[in-house]
């Protein structure tokens, strides 16, 4: 039973890792395309003026007639590029310009644009300014081409996906909502093309992302009264709250394989491995409910079959002879597509 968990824990690492910043990338590997890494997550003046520069790189998609250039948000970008042919419903392309703030310490080289080995190193250079330069360079190429699209579309830059993206995303589309637009579909950053990744799949395959999880954030507050560690009550804030998060840990939400994209993603793939793991991946009918313990035994594979739940920060005291009077848990939750935010 080894050999078919091990694929199955290496194709979760990779269906997960489509939304992970992973800090190389085959890509654009010109000096000019290196500069996107540079532009750090936190934005200033110095950094707009860093992006705007960034930009110049495609000179003929500034220039072009037919192409409109907005910025939105103070550091968001809209383009919209019209066709020729106004009665087909546009589309939109998507990318954000920043990334999860990193600290000074612990990288070498995290926003230099550094090519070693074919490969360009930076902050984002896979999550998400691979897609971002991958969009203008091939709309540039395009156009010195003299290429006119037949259907409009857009290209939307966020500059704060990472934090929600209240101030790019948002306003971008509240924008387009103003201006009456109705979209026939959107492409947004998704997964790769593998090679060498899964033990036993030979072949290279591309993943194309379907649906994503949803997030909740939610506190848990417990108030009591405060006293003095000299002569404590029986129970406490931090004792009370501590035991309810424990509780929340070991009572997953349930498990959810086979209600997404995950059941159909391994039976396409079944036919790539050799016996038996393609014999349990082509038979779901039978082999469901074990492939959905081998899921649930590892951390990785778990997460692509329920909602989790992370306890990600917890704070109550001031002092240590205190007996804080209010204990404070945040709980991230990640929803399952075939769940809604109501049933967590």
């Amino acid at each position: 039973m080894a050999r078919p968990y091990i694929c199955l824990l290496a194709l979760a690492a990779m269906l997960l890792l489509g939304v992970a910043t992973i800090s190389r990338s085959r890509g654009l590997r010109d000096k000019a395309h290196q500069s996107a890494p540079r532009i750090p997550s936190q934005f200033s003046q110095e950094e707009r003026v860093a992006m705007k520069e960034a930009l110049k790189v495609f000179p003929t998609v500034f220039k072009t007639s037919f192409i409109r250039h907005e910025v939105v948000g103070e550091y968001s970008h809209l383009f919209t590029v019209h066709g020729s042919d106004p009665s087909l419903q546009p589309y939109m392309l998507l990318a954000h310009i920043d990334v999860v703030p990193a600290p000074d310490e612990g990288w070498d080289v995290p926003f230099s644009g550094l090519e070693r080995d074919g490969f360009i190193y930076g902050r984002g250079t896979i999550d998400n300014k691979n897609s971002l330069m991958g969009i203008l360079q091939s709309l540039e190429l395009l156009l010195i081409r003299n290429y006119i699209p037949r259907r409009s579309f857009f290209i939307a830059l966020g500059h704060d996906e990472e934090v929600m993206g209240v101030n790019g995303a948002q306003k971008i589309s509240a924008l387009l909502q103003a201006r009456g637009v109705q979209l026939a579909f959107i492409v947004d950053e998704g997964s790769f093309i593998f090679d060498g990744f899964i033990p036993g799949l030979k072949n290279p395959f591309a993943m194309v992302s379907v649906s994503e999880k949803g997030l909740i954030n939610l506190m848990l507050q417990v108030n009591t009264t405060p006293g003095h560690s000299s002569a404590p009550p029986k129970e406490t804030s931090i004792g009370i709250l501590a035991a309810a998060v424990n509780r929340l840990e070991q009572t997953p939400m349930p498990n959810m394989f086979g209600d997404g994209p995950t059941k159909m993603a391994l039976q396409e793939l079944a036919n790539e491995f050799s016996f038996p793991t393609n014999l349990f991946l082509s038979n779901m009918w039978l082999f469901r409910p074990l492939v959905s313990r081998l899921m649930e035994r590892n951390f990785v594979t778990n997460a692509l079959v329920r909602t989790t739940t992370a306890l990600t920060m917890f704070n109550s005291g001031i002092k240590v002879n205190v007996i804080p009077a209010v204990a404070q848990a945040i709980v991230n939750f990640r929803i399952h597509p075939a769940q809604t935010v109501q049933e967590v």
